[in-house]
């Protein structure tokens, strides 16, 4: 693939709940840079439609600022692009997270886009878990297919070290009914990872997540 290094490689800096990072690999070459406590100024880049328009709808319900790149080899389709994204958003949410001192940890939201509706819980706990009852139908929607949103939550999940519950309750337009999943772990997320005053430290009685 023109533009991507073959020689793999990884780089992660984090800070002050802002985390970069940098992915190549011999099929995809990733930048990310994410804010959790943002605005939702949302910049990306995929080469696939439809999930530049998610990605974009992550960060604005979810309140991060996200800037992010990617070229792949979309030539063979979009799975590599999509999984890899999700790999560099999952590592950056753990490495801006730190050690999740004071944060509420646990995050819900039930989100309506018109005929559907999406339940989605989080908990930043550590320990990595998707359990996906979100049956979609086969299709694909402007370079996306639907089998893929899984594939992405997978790699978040995975490389991120959180517990995700996804239902989608109803619905009947491919569209609608993946939107109003990544709407809901927007805002699920988001409420999970408030600073809440009352958390006096990391929240587990195990002293650390």
């Amino acid at each position: 693939m023109e533009g991507t290094p073959q020689k793999p490689s990884l780089r992660v800096e984090a800070g002050g709940r802002r985390a970069l990072v940098e992915r190549c690999t011999a099929e995809t070459n990733v930048g990310l840079d994410l804010v959790l406590d943002g605005s939702g100024d949302v910049r990306v880049a995929t080469g696939i439609g439809f999930f530049d328009h998610m990605l974009t709808l992550l960060g604005r319900h979810g309140h991060f600022d996200l800037n992010l790149r990617a070229e792949g080899d979309l030539e063979t389709g979009a799975h590599h692009t999509v999984e890899d994204v999700g790999i560099c958003l999952g590592l950056a949410l753990e490495a801006a997270l730190g050690d999740k001192a004071g944060i509420r940890r646990y995050g819900e939201a039930h989100v309506p886009m018109d005929e559907s509706l999406a339940q989605v819980v989080v908990d930043l706990s550590g320990r990595p878990y998707l359990a996906w009852g979100a049956e979609l139908p086969g299709v694909e929607i402007g370079g996306f297919t639907t089998d893929l949103a899984e594939e992405f939550f997978q790699a978040v999940v995975g490389n991120g070290r959180l517990t995700l519950h996804v239902r989608l309750l109803t619905g009947s337009n491919p569209h609608h009914m993946v939107e109003a999943v990544f709407k809901a772990f927007a805002r699920a997320l988001s409420a999970a990872l408030v600073v809440d005053a009352r958390q006096g430290g990391v929240p587990s009685t195990k002293g650390m997540l």
